[in-house]
């Protein structure tokens, strides 16, 4: 290791000159394995470890996370996959562990925001995580270790240009962060506010029902958006964050861009998108891309215009309107969290209507009541923590 590594250039390529360094001549606590990363790189390196490490330590379950451009695409905790999920994540070839499991989930949250993404994870990455790796499009990994095999997969991808990052899991920043912006330097204390079930006792709706998997569920969203650029919110659904809405000025386009997302990923698992035609020479990123024109209420342009024989071996029925509409209706049990308080009701009008049942927020708008009524409505259960999770 050492106490400075030099980068290509910053976020952009006429940002020179550019390095990471540590300012009080220590080592450095990573050791480039693979490539050559980045400043966005590092950037996303970073933010994904800690959110990892954090939900590794409230969970007790590995954890991983798909970054793009400095948030999460997706979060998730390691738990088993169902046959479904194996199928639209594109794994049902695959024998998975623990690790890999927590990977396919955080990869497969919203695959489209997902291509080319940078990958944490809170454990060894291990032969089946990384063979899992090695066949999607991604820039590179963090992680505390790589077994001999992983390693081997790892540096064959991108013809041995992959970045792979080991980090030292003992190291701990200091209390006191700082950054430059046009010249001033801004100084503050590190978040450093632990996330755990114990926040959730003020629960400020009618109904108290709250059960373990939805204070999970919570934990998964805070901790998401506590490394996801604000305005965030986060839905999460059986461990895995399906629809993440970052960096929007209003939350509730927030809301209404993270529930498109968690619609999409519902969706997905929809018998006509399971049972499309695919030739089989069509890749991943182009099955993914298709899937959500399927989904979207443009497709029936597309089977008109005839483009589907490029892509489909027989022409696919429209997946209507109405059809989506009355799938989603049925959806339950979906958990939102937000990073700072929903200021209007029409934040809950809009997380019902994708199967939001539990909800955690900081609190502390002057229309509170109109929340908590709204929330009453459809008998959601809503803790507030007073807990603000804005970053920047």
């Amino acid at each position: 290791m050492a106490n400075e590594f030099s980068l290509k250039y910053g976020c952009n390529p006429n940002q020179k000159p550019a390095r990471i360094f540590m300012k009080d001549g220590s080592e450095l606590p990573i050791e480039v394995l693979g490539g050559r990363p980045g400043y966005i790189n590092f950037l996303d390196a970073f933010n994904s470890w800690q959110l990892v490490c954090e939900l590794k330590i409230a969970t007790g379950l590995p954890a991983a996370t798909s970054f793009k451009h400095v948030s999460p695409a997706g979060a998730a905790l390691g738990l088993p996959l169902s046959d479904v999920l194996k199928k639209i994540y594109y794994v049902d070839d695959l024998e998975l562990t623990p690790v890999a499991c927590a990977y396919a989930r955080a990869r497969g949250a919203d695959r489209m925001s997902s291509y080319g993404d940078f990958i944490a994870l809170s454990d060894t990455c291990d032969e089946q995580t990384a063979t899992l790796i090695a066949r999607e499009v991604s820039d590179g990994i963090i992680a505390p270790g790589y077994t001999d095999k992983a390693l081997e997969i790892l540096k064959s991808k991108r013809k041995g240009t992959y970045n792979i990052i080991r980090i030292d899991e003992s190291y701990k920043p200091a209390e006191i962060e700082v950054k430059d912006v046009f010249g001033i330097t801004f100084e503050q204390g590190r978040n450093e506010l632990k996330i755990d079930d114990n926040i959730f006792n003020n629960i400020v709706t009618d109904s108290k029902d709250l059960p373990e998997s939805a204070k999970r569920d919570m934990i998964v969203s805070l901790i998401t958006l506590k490394y996801t650029q604000s305005n965030s919110v986060c839905y999460v659904k059986d461990g895995q964050a399906i629809g993440i809405g970052a960096g929007q000025q209003s939350r509730i386009h927030c809301t209404r861009l993270a529930g498109n997302k968690a619609d999409t990923w519902h969706l997905r698992q929809h018998e006509k998108v399971l049972n499309l035609p695919f030739k089989d020479n069509i890749r991943r990123p182009d099955r993914d891309n298709t899937i959500d024109i399927y989904i979207s209420d443009d497709y029936e342009d597309v089977l008109a215009d005839g483009i589907w024989q490029n892509i489909f071996t027989s022409k696919p029925e429209a997946f209507t309107r109405e059809e989506k509409k009355e799938y989603l209706s049925k959806i339950d049990g979906v958990t939102l969290g937000s990073d700072a308080f929903f200021p209007f009701g029409d934040n809950i009008e809009r997380a019902k209507r994708s199967g939001v049942k539990y909800i955690v927020q900081p609190g502390g708008s002057i229309r509170d009541d109109n929340v908590i009524e709204t929330c009453n409505k459809y008998n959601m259960t809503m803790a507030c923590t007073g807990i603000r999770l804005f970053h920047h």
